[in-house]
């Protein structure tokens, strides 16, 4: 059973500061892990959104 309890984004940060290092690298971790997949998700969209290139060749040797 879960139990929800509300509190502020003061006392959340509070609360981490209070734990072991081991355990502020957990929380660090899980937020760069949520970070970077928000990140690869607009990646993606973005990369989705634009026209296909007919010809890569071309487009691969403009870029160089």
């Amino acid at each position: 059973m879960m139990i929800s309890v509300p509190i502020t984004l003061e006392q959340l940060i509070t609360a981490v500061e209070q734990l072991q290092p081991e355990e502020r690298a957990i929380v660090a971790q899980a937020l760069i892990k949520f970070d970077l997949a928000a990140d690869l998700t607009a990646l993606i969209q973005e990369l989705y959104s634009q026209p296909p290139i007919d010809d890569i060749m071309t487009e691969i040797k403009a870029v160089r």
